[in-house]
């Protein structure tokens, strides 16, 4: 699809609750965009938007935005378990998309969105905001130049006391952040993932979640996922056999701390006796880090990837990837916390998805849906 120079990307914003007045906040900021409508099905929240965005107009049928000729894209913000739906009519309706994470809670349907935007040259585009932060971004920077030396494992911890999701549960809802950084961070997809929960505030989704993520390198991750914890927390440590990193995006002033701290293993030793490993401490370097608001970042991306055919950080590709480990997790917490095996999304692309104009996408290799479940088996 073909812009005119100079003509404002036209949005439409479906779902009101949380995220979405912040889209319509940032889009309707930028020059290169324009927020025309929303839709929601509570009618209170539009009431609050038109307060806002008296300018935005509001349904409380998204199907009237994806109607819309003069809509050139939309940023889907409702829960979880209704995007498939929405962004396979949204793909339909020849509008590009931006959908919250994570993309879906099926990797088979995740996959076919991914076809649908690719046979339609559209950009589908997934909000893993925290790819778009700053301190996120300087992590990434400080392991691709080796600083940090091999990366020996991370440790995420994301906590506060709420807000509880009845659609799905923590490890969807918060861990999908980490999972998208640790993958961010290390350029690699899990092979193999364990978790276990605990179902605290309501039956059958678990308010608290431990995941263990395993790299084809050996690397370790570990993520700890609450919605019932006194404290906000939200922190990434980094360990490398150099240096290590920290980040706090609740610290309001060093978001990043890099820690000259490591374990240095002397070059032979004759016996067990003469071996010794000398644990180096030194100096902490916090590096200034500008504290741009990431959904502004993502948002920009956006634009780019649909305006430009950019790359993004944050397509189809590195969806896949997040969906694909979240349901070997989920699999993992039905078994009682067994290892069990990442389903492989580069077995159904070619190459990843970066936007409008990508590289087509294979068809699933003659698997059909229940073929594509069975990947991700329990190890025994």
């Amino acid at each position: 699809m073909k812009f005119e120079s100079g003509r404002p990307l036209t949005i439409g914003v479906i779902g009101c609750g949380h995220w979405g007045p912040n889209h319509i906040r940032v889009f309707s900021e930028l020059d290169r965009s324009r927020v025309v409508a929303c839709a929601d099905c509570n009618v209170g929240r539009l009431d609050r938007v038109r307060r806002r965005f008296p300018h935005v107009r509001t349904s409380t049928d998204y199907r009237s935005i994806l109607n819309d000729k003069a809509i050139d894209a939309v940023v889907v913000a409702t829960p979880t378990d209704t995007h498939a739906k929405i962004a396979r009519d949204a793909l339909s309706a020849g509008k590009h998309a931006l959908i919250e994470k994570p993309l879906c809670t099926d990797l088979a349907e995740a996959h076919h969105l991914a076809e649908c935007a690719d046979r339609g040259g559209l950009t589908l585009m997934v909000g893993h905001v925290f790819l778009f932060n700053n301190g996120i971004m300087r992590l990434r920077e400080e392991i691709e130049s080796g600083r940090l030396g091999r990366i020996q494992y991370l440790d995420a911890v994301r906590t506060n006391l709420g807000p509880v999701r009845g659609d799905v549960n923590a490890l969807y809802d918060l861990g999908t952040h980490d999972i998208s950084i640790f993958n961010y961070l290390l350029g690699a997809t899990p092979v193999q993932v364990s978790a276990l929960g605990r179902c605290i505030s309501q039956e059958k989704i678990e308010d608290v979640c431990f995941a263990t993520l395993r790299y084809p390198d050996g690397t370790l991750g570990h993520i700890h996922v609450s919605w019932i914890n006194p404290r906000k927390v939200r922190t990434l440590t980094v360990v490398g056999h150099r240096k290590m990193a920290h980040w706090d995006d609740v610290d309001p002033s060093d978001t990043v701390r890099l820690y000259d701290k490591g374990i240095e293993e002397p070059p032979h030793y004759d016996s067990f006796g003469e071996f010794q490993c000398l644990l180096r401490s030194a100096d902490v370097h916090l590096p200034k880090v500008d504290r741009t608001e990431p959904l502004i970042n993502q948002a920009n991306a956006f634009l780019d990837s649909v305006l430009n055919a950019a790359p993004c950080r944050s397509g189809v590709y590195e969806a896949l990837a997040v969906v694909s480990v979240l349901q070997a997790a989920s699999a993992s917490l039905q078994s009682g916390g067994r290892m069990c095996r990442v389903a492989k999304t580069e077995d159904a692309i070619s190459e990843p998805i970066l936007g409008a104009g990508s590289l087509p996408v294979q068809r699933a290799r003659n698997r059909d849906v229940a073929a594509l479940r069975k990947e991700q088996i329990c190890s025994t």
